[in-house]
């Protein structure tokens, strides 16, 4: 039956892709989201699922200890749950991704239209494309693939299109508040086709820099702010590179680029003619699976302020940090997690090579779903990391047909046929 679902796949690449293409085509920006829900919803229904479409509650979801604040509701952005159930005794799935894209940018810095799903050279462009609607494509046609050659699963399937992502992860934290779990999951987020049982944190922090104002005929007689911000800014590199240094992880052997610390924006001054006194910084930092982010965040107040205290000025007026806008908990399984082998003996199978286990440079929602919704979850799909949120963002083809047929495969041997 597996060959079957895989020459299924191969003879309906054309089908795999267009469907891609289709999701692209769906300027479907954080916040809206509408849209390409309905078009979901409506599309796992043809396939015969049962489907559940419904938005998440704001005041429900505040009462979490994992809601992150965000400005606006989910008033006409509704999550899609389709659930295929099993005859009974199988093993349940749940597979994970989200609808939502970051804006596409300037037009004149794309080679392809952003929402054109265009085909080239053997990949599809558009916003998106990575990112992570070809994981959703690749999860949805895996099923679609097992309908057609017939096949009945003993085990529950629960896919999952979640909205939100990109500023909160509030999407799926509402699926789980909801109670979808399984006995695993598979997150099928940008992974570049390789087995990741581990995501980073992350932490977005503001810090205020004070300096003492001054007309600009006396400017001799203030402080200015953005000379001070500059000081703070090395401080907060200071602090990566002493995390470089320290921090390891069996799953991350290049430790420094799963744990950036920078700022990202530098916004002082009111005034081109006028005197510096305000300087706002703005940036993030990651966190390794493993580490206490309360904790890390205390450490990073500490240094930075440590870091400057020479300055005279700086150590009478310390910069103000705060913590604000997206968090994320790092997350990890084991290697050894039933889930992860199946997925890597899948990946052997169906490609004759050997998976690369890795941990995911980047936050996922897999945090949810290991900490609070008892279903141990492994990260895998067939976008490129390198490709989130870049200009003329892309994904590979044949990446896309072979994740199409891996995950497939996984389904089948995870939920065993009837």
């Amino acid at each position: 039956m597996k060959d079957q679902v895989i020459q299924w796949v191969d003879g309906n690449r054309d089908v795999v892709v267009e469907f891609l293409r289709e999701l692209i085509a769906f300027p479907s920006v954080t916040g809206d989201e509408g849209d390409i829900q309905r078009y979901i919803a409506g599309k796992l229904r043809g396939m015969g699922l049962a489907v559940d479409m419904w938005e998440p509650d704001m005041e429900e979801l505040k009462r979490h200890p994992a809601f992150v604040p965000v400005s606006r509701g989910y008033g006409g952005r509704p999550n899609v749950v389709g659930i295929l159930r099993g005859t009974g005794g199988g093993r349940s799935l749940l597979m994970n991704g989200h609808v939502d894209v970051i804006p596409a940018g300037a037009p004149e810095s794309w080679t392809h239209d952003p929402w054109s799903g265009d085909v080239a050279e053997g990949k599809v462009y558009g916003r998106g494309a990575s990112d992570m609607k070809a994981g959703l494509a690749a999860m949805t046609m895996a099923v679609e693939a097992l309908r057609q050659v017939g096949v009945r699963l003993k085990g529950d399937l629960t896919l999952e299109y979640t909205v939100d992502e990109e500023l909160s992860g509030n999407g799926t934290l509402a699926c789980v508040m909801k109670g979808y779990r399984a006995d695993a999951g598979i997150c099928c987020e940008t992974s570049s086709m390789k087995v990741q049982p581990a995501s980073i944190g992350r932490i977005w922090f503001e810090i205020r820099v004070a300096g003492r104002a001054a007309g600009i005929q006396r400017r001799w007689e203030g402080v200015n702010a953005i000379d001070k911000g500059y000081r703070v800014v090395r401080a907060v590199s200071d602090f990566e590179q002493e995390r470089i240094g320290r921090l390891s992880h069996p799953l991350y052997p290049d430790v420094r680029g799963a744990i950036p610390c920078m700022v990202g924006v530098f916004e002082a001054g009111t005034y081109a003619s006028a005197f510096p006194d305000t300087c706002l910084l703005k940036g993030s930092l990651a966190t390794l699976p493993g580490e206490d982010s309360s904790a890390v965040k205390e450490e990073f107040v500490r240094f930075v302020r440590e870091e400057v205290s020479d300055d005279p000025w700086l150590k009478e007026y310390p910069p103000e940090v705060a913590f604000v806008g997206y968090f994320a908990e790092p997350s990890d399984i084991s290697p050894q997690n039933p889930i992860v082998q199946t997925l890597c003996n899948e990946f052997r199978e169906v490609t004759g090579r050997e998976p690369e286990i890795s941990g995911r440079e980047g936050a996922a929602d897999i945090r949810f779903l290991n900490r609070y919704g008892e279903t141990p979850t492994v990260i895998f799909g067939p976008g490129m990391t390198e490709q989130m949120h870049a200009n003329n963002e892309w994904v590979a083809i044949d990446d896309l047909i072979e994740a199409t047929k891996i995950l497939a495969a996984a389904i089948l041997e995870w939920c065993r046929l009837e």
